[in-house]
């Protein structure tokens, strides 16, 4: 099936500045490739791409850098760039980097939310809440983020741009999650306020344990899903060093 065929019936791409065409470009195949509009093993041809885009070569060839970076499409010189699926290997490292880092963030900002943090952090958890209710999942990943980046704020600004980094690069692996238990949003929330919880309340302990126990479960679910019997060693890895056996 062609770009254009697997595009049919969704928004174009809308470029606002000229000047950031590249980065316009990147966002949009990255949300494509994330949503599943453009499943694993996909082709990406750029001759066809900057067509049916209406933009140029330039701007392409470093959107196609930037999602390769990301490990989103292949690299393979002198050959066609196509859509990556899922690596169980990757994404057991990834939430294992993931687990450590962001329960560091819990436990260092367990009890040091101000007034107005707490608030942010409600109001992004209700709209996780409108927005999934809604199948806006554009917003969903918007508040879901925000959530998320408060609740590890005060772990400093270069861990925390890693960990940015991080759940930009899980993002395809939540969406995955989210379509293979539709039905357990809720359970998802009620560990979402859990991990609030115990962040607003100045409880540590509690913080690293929540988000542990959260983010591993992603992973967990992800890679039996995907690749039943792999395991996660590196997740596990990281729940016994923050947590014990």
């Amino acid at each position: 099936m062609s770009i254009g065929e697997l595009l049919g019936g969704r928004a174009g791409l809308r470029i606002n500045d000229p000047r950031q065409t590249s980065v316009s470009v990147h966002a949009y195949l990255r949300d494509l490739i994330i949503s599943g509009t453009l499943p694993p093993g996909t082709q990406l041809k750029q001759a066809e791409l900057a067509r049916v885009l209406a933009v140029s070569r330039t701007p392409l060839r470093e959107a196609f850098r930037m999602l390769q970076e990301e490990g989103l499409i292949s690299s393979e010189p002198n050959q066609r760039s196509h859509v990556l699926g899922l690596d169980a290997e990757e994404l057991d490292s990834l939430y294992a980097a993931r687990i450590t880092l962001e329960s560091l963030g819990a436990r260092l900002t367990a009890g040091r939310l101000s007034r107005e943090e707490i608030r942010g952090a409600t109001s992004a958890f209700k709209e996780m809440e409108r927005t999934y209710r809604a199948g806006d999942m554009a917003s969903w990943t918007v508040a879901h983020r925000g959530f998320h980046r408060l609740l590890v704020g005060r772990c400093g600004a270069t861990v925390l741009r890693t960990i940015n980094s991080y759940a930009e690069q899980s993002e395809r692996y939540v969406r995955i999650d989210q379509a293979q238990h539709r039905t357990d949003f809720g359970a998802r929330q009620r560990e979402h306020q859990a991990i609030f919880d115990a962040v607003r309340d100045a409880d540590p302990d509690a913080a690293v344990a929540e988000m542990a126990r959260h983010l591993a479960g992603t992973a967990r679910r992800v890679v039996d899903g995907h690749a039943p019997g792999h395991g996660t060693p590196c997740v596990d890895g990281a729940l016994a060093l923050l947590l014990g056996a």
